[in-house]
């Protein structure tokens, strides 16, 4: 090829690239290796299992900032790390961890138990600054029970480090997409979960701009087949009050050739069992993704070598086009 040949195909190689869609490059991003990845890491036996409060969180969360870290994601505030203290009764009695203010003061007064933990959030500022949209996944599970038989540790690869997984991979799309987004998108790990929505529940009540969230995207369990002749299939919450959201995902699925097969859910207070039940009960609009369960819930068996790879990628692809949704229109 000669000189001037080159250059024309540089520069058609170069106008194609320039006029992809911020989308089309965010997506370009998303893929099975990076999933692998994360997944792989986050329940791989050496984290035990990921209980809040216990080493193998503490790794999971020094693991998830320096992702953040590496993407140029900046720290909500002057840290990634929103530490919080829960507290309980003493452990021959009955009762849930609290993270309430009030709640801990009275369960201060006798013996109890208390547990530090962290949530990790990271943000992309909008142009507006004035309104926020959040995308989340807790990162915690059950950690170890030395009094199983055979294999004592509960991994989490479905529950959740495949949410885990798919908010990292989205905010490293919002960063390739090269556009600052209209609204502030917050990309937010939940610790203690399992525990009863704690690390959701202490945002919600500490966070002083909670009032300015318009939206907000949750995963949990998103990377096993609750159907297996259909692996394709999950459920799709959304809050019923907001019916684009469920033809934003009608929509891309048809656009961008996704291989998925949702279960429309609209629900009037999506509340549910999941980090999306704390902004429900605020009024603010939510998006749920989640498989449904399956015979390794909540069980050592829930490993990385059982996820569907195809699935958790094209969720992660939906899902972020959700988010640059949710960021970006003025109204939904």
């Amino acid at each position: 090829m000669n000189k001037s040949g080159f250059l024309l195909v540089s520069l058609f190689l170069s106008t194609a690239l320039w006029a992809q869609s911020p989308q089309q490059k965010g997506l370009d991003v998303i893929n099975q290796a990076t999933a692998e990845a994360h997944i792989g890491f986050l329940a791989s036996d050496e984290l035990q299992g990921r209980e809040a409060g216990f080493p193998g969180g503490r790794i999971a969360a020094e693991y998830i900032v320096a992702n953040l870290k590496s993407f140029g994601i900046e720290p909500l505030g002057g840290s990634y790390y929103h530490p919080f203290e829960a507290y309980h009764v003493e452990r021959q009695k009955n009762g849930r961890w609290q993270v309430h203010p009030d709640s801990i003061s009275r369960l201060k007064k006798g013996v109890h138990q208390k547990l530090a933990m962290n949530n990790i959030i990271g943000k992309i500022e909008g142009k507006n600054p004035n309104e926020y949209v959040i995308v989340g996944a807790h990162y915690d599970h059950l950690g170890i029970d030395p009094m199983l038989a055979g294999d004592q540790i509960y991994n989490g690869a479905d529950d959740n480090a495949s949410g885990v997984s798919a908010v990292l991979q989205i905010a490293r799309a919002f960063q390739a997409t090269g556009e600052k987004p209209e609204r502030t998108v917050l990309f937010t790990f939940w610790d203690g979960e399992e525990k009863g929505l704690l690390g959701s529940k202490a945002f919600a009540q500490s966070f002083p701009e909670i009032s300015k969230v318009k939206g907000y995207l949750n995963f949990d369990m998103i990377g096993r087949n609750h159907i297996e002749e259909r692996p394709s299939y999950f459920v799709y919450f959304y809050t019923e009050s907001h019916p684009v959201f469920g033809k934003w995902l009608k929509n891309d699925i048809k656009q961008y050739n996704l291989n998925l097969d949702p279960d429309y859910r609209p629900w009037d207070n999506p509340t549910g069992g999941s980090d999306n039940g704390t902004f429900a009960k605020l009024g603010i609009p939510i998006i749920w993704y989640h498989t449904d369960g399956h015979p390794d819930y909540h069980l050592p068996g829930d490993e990385a070598s059982k996820i569907n790879w195809d699935k958790v990628v094209n969720i992660t692809k939906a899902s972020f086009l959700n988010m640059w949704n949710m960021a970006n229109e003025k109204s939904f």
